[in-house]
């Protein structure tokens, strides 16, 4: 397992490229192509961007951010958000009609909607006082890489 240090931070439009430059840093460094890269980035950027915006009613509020790299036995790569705002399930909102023009179209949603089709698995659970948004997306292995990595120490080479 790989994971990135959680970064804390002050929810808010300044924020997010402090967000979005440690997630780049760490897929670049876990080896993603860049192609999985921007559909992880685009993610993190809508959900990390809503919650500045709506978790706490205008007021200020803090968000968590961690990700990590785990192979067990495909490579996946995770960001857990977890923020104290009001508690609310992105995934219960119905997702917009997108055959509708932009002007046809109620206005919200584009965003989860984005995230549902980039993301190989969203889970959404309130504990402990906090929101918690986990997004999953399954990552190629590296070139050259085994099909299966062994991750049992017991057996030795």
């Amino acid at each position: 397992m790989n994971k990135m240090q959680d970064i804390t931070l002050q929810a808010s439009d300044d924020t997010l490229y402090t967000v979005l430059d440690a997630m780049e840093a760490h897929l670049c460094k876990n080896g993603c192509p860049d192609s999985v890269k921007t559909e992880v980035l685009i993610s993190v950027e809508e959900i990390y961007v809503n919650i500045a915006h709506y978790a706490y009613g205008g007021k200020a509020g803090e968000a968590t951010v961690q990700m990590e790299v785990t192979q067990n036995p495909r490579r996946i790569c995770r960001v857990v958000f977890k923020d104290r705002g009001i508690p609310y399930n992105p995934l219960e909102k119905e997702d917009p009609d997108v055959s509708l023009s932009a002007e046809e179209r109620e206005i919200g949603g584009l965003g989860i909607y984005m995230v549902k089709q980039y993301m190989d698995k969203i889970e959404y659970r309130y504990e402990g006082g906090y929101n918690i948004l986990t997004i999953e997306k399954h990552l190629p292995l590296p070139s050259g890489a085994p099909e299966t990595a062994d991750t049992d120490s017991r057996h030795s080479p």
